[in-house]
């Protein structure tokens, strides 16, 4: 089992920035991957960032040259920088953890994160 907790998330004017982060616990030497989802309203749920255990990252065409993940590993914390922010980023964004062989998804309670035009 692995618990995320997220935090970060708020009400930003566009072009500004926040940081969000995720706090893994619980059987955190089997995670393999750690990303950000986010999931706006009438949408279906997107990938934003992810990052491997060996720190290879990914990210949706959306979010490139704006958008960085980081992973902490001593602190089992993983980070999303966000700049320059638009209104179409508006959305929850929720921490994910892909776990063991299985590849079993984690999730977290998801953080609001609001960009005013």
């Amino acid at each position: 089992q692995v618990q995320l907790v997220e935090s970060g998330g708020g009400l930003v004017q566009a072009g500004g920035s926040l940081r969000l982060s995720c706090a893994a616990s619980g059987s955190i030497f089997s995670i393999n991957a750690m990303g950000w989802y986010r999931q706006a309203p009438g949408k279906q749920r997107e990938m934003v960032a992810t990052i491997t255990s060996g720190g290879s990252t990914n990210y949706a065409d959306s979010v490139k040259g704006r958008f960085t993940i980081s992973r902490d590993n001593a602190k089992n914390t993983v980070h999303l920088q966000m700049n320059s922010l638009k209104a179409e980023d508006t959305a929850v964004y929720y921490c994910n953890a892909v776990v063991g062989f299985r590849r079993i998804n984690y999730w977290g309670q998801g953080t609001q994160v609001t960009v005013s035009s």
